[in-house]
């Protein structure tokens, strides 16, 4: 946090299957699943690109939620398919060691390319869909503290959870 990378809007990306996207996914894949992630967008590792990962099977720090099919998705449009907003606890690689409770919505349908340049869209609700608006605020250089709507549920992980051992991003 504080890097002015994080703040800005990336580019889309204009050529698909290229080597030098599919190293961008491998390092980005790799970070992923290096840190324990559920999702890794460009900006995070300095690339302006409008690229984001996500995906597990499971995930020892977020042992509560369904399996996310692994995804690679490029230039994304999100849609909301309902005005319901749930508050979730969130944390990022961007802001270590800190977590803050995050409105999103439920439900929403996600668009775009994957790494061969070939169109897909997906509907998802719940945790699927938090994840998915997260990494693709990133994109649009918004960090999950920009959406928090009461700081007093923002903190320090070991602080809000201290005997809990709740994962530090």
């Amino acid at each position: 946090m504080g890097d002015p990378r994080l703040l800005q809007r990336a580019r889309p990306v204009t050529e698909f299957a290229t080597p030098a996207l599919r190293a961008l996914l491998q390092d980005m894949t790799d970070t992923m699943i290096h840190l324990d992630g559920a999702g890794l967008a460009a900006p995070q590792i300095g690339v302006d690109l409008q690229v984001v990962i996500f995906g597990f099977d499971f995930n020892p720090r977020y042992s509560h939620a369904e399996p996310i099919p692994h995804t690679v998705l490029i230039n994304p449009q999100l849609t909301p398919l309902a005005e319901e907003q749930a508050e979730d606890w969130e944390g990022c690689l961007s802001v270590p060691g800190m977590r803050g409770m995050v409105p999103r919505y439920t439900r929403l349908r996600y668009r775009g390319c994957d790494a061969d340049g070939v169109f897909f869209e997906r509907e998802v609700a719940d945790f699927h869909a938090r994840v998915v608006q997260h990494e693709c605020d990133h994109l649009a250089g918004i960090l999950y503290p920009m959406r928090i709507r009461d700081l007093s549920r923002f903190g320090f992980t070991d602080v809000l959870f201290p005997d809990k051992g709740v994962a530090t991003d």
